[in-house]
């Protein structure tokens, strides 16, 4: 057997230079021979190849040096900002505290608006309805300024005793009044809408007792007229809630009872000492004590509006704001 071993560097091996290899011995001259192969593959420990430098031009014929990713760099972390929902004053009760938001922000002290930390979402509406309110509720929801003007258009309070009802104004009041009365509670009974099944039958239903009153003043040979221009176009306005929108009209239907529950005993106290000589009228007594019943009427509201999204809740707070308005423009019929 003969081996036969050559030494002669690579040319295109360089770093394996010197380094023996086998080569095959021509197997025609001995039969005995061996041949002996080396693995190409030479393993160096503790060398790790690193990737070269790539070289870009930028449009600016500037020259950038650019460089493979390292083990030590990382790309940052972009934590993203938690957002919160805005609360929304008296959110957590429900909508009708919500509602109550709304009214506080509207009411009249002396004359004069005060604003209050309320919802914001009924700016837009007051702008448009010249900021005027009823002015029928204070801040814990009872009686307050009744929010009417005289006939100079200055303010007056309730109470002040700067303004002076009328006989005439007072009965137009009551007619309009009916009106509205009359239709809001003829919605509520006969709509097949679920929505308003809730509110049937509350207690608080005001037109029987405002047929007595009438029935009454006719009788004292005052003439009775027919529904003036404040409660026609109130109406006319619920008429087209009631059929597109019944979250909206149930807006209206809770802030006319709250305003005549809240504000109207001071204007039936009123009335009752300047013009009907101490007589109480039906349209102020009810079967039970009036804040126990709206209790109902504001729970099942509630439980209603928990059902409704946050568009359609501020839809209903601006509602708010409009049936004030059209609350007031009936109460003002008093003193005219």
């Amino acid at each position: 057997m003969s081996l036969s071993c050559w030494s002669s560097p690579c040319s295109s091996s360089a770093p394996f230079r010197g380094l023996p290899i086998a080569k095959l011995t021509n197997p025609s001259l001995s039969p005995h021979s061996v041949s002996i192969r080396l693995n190409p593959t030479l393993k160096i420990p503790n060398f790790t190849l690193r990737p070269k430098p790539t070289i870009s031009c930028c449009s600016n014929n500037s020259v950038v040096a650019e460089t493979g990713p390292t083990s030590y760099e990382r790309p940052p972390v972009i934590k993203k900002r938690r957002r919160y929902s805005r609360q929304y004053p008296g959110q957590k009760e429900g909508i009708t505290e919500e509602m109550r938001f709304v009214a506080m922000k509207l009411r009249n002290v002396k004359g004069k608006k005060v604003e209050t930390n309320g919802s914001d979402d009924d700016d837009e509406e007051e702008k448009e309805d010249g900021g005027g309110s009823s002015g029928l509720m204070d801040e814990e929801g009872g009686g307050g300024s009744s929010g009417l003007v005289d006939e100079e258009g200055a303010g007056g309070s309730a109470g002040s005793g700067t303004w002076q009802p009328t006989m005439k104004g007072f009965v137009k009041y009551l007619v309009d009044s009916k009106h509205v009365f009359d239709f809001v509670e003829r919605i509520v009974d006969e709509s097949d809408d679920v929505s308003y099944a809730y509110f049937r039958n509350t207690g608080l239903e005001r037109s029987k007792g405002l047929s007595i009153d009438l029935e009454w003043f006719s009788q004292q040979d005052i003439a009775i007229p027919l529904p003036s221009n404040p409660g026609v176009t109130y109406v006319n306005y619920l008429e087209e809630l009631a059929e597109t929108s019944p979250s909206l009209f149930l807006s209206h239907f809770y802030n006319i009872y709250f305003s005549h529950i809240a504000g109207g005993q001071v204007i039936a106290k009123q009335v009752s000492e300047k013009l009907l000589q101490g007589r109480e009228l039906e349209f102020y007594k009810w079967e039970g004590n009036a804040e126990d019943l709206f209790k109902g009427v504001r729970e099942k509201l509630n439980m209603l509006g928990k059902h409704w999204g946050r568009d359609e809740k501020n839809r209903c707070l601006r509602e708010t704001t409009k049936s004030l308005r059209y609350m007031g423009q009936i109460v003002r019929l008093i003193i005219l």
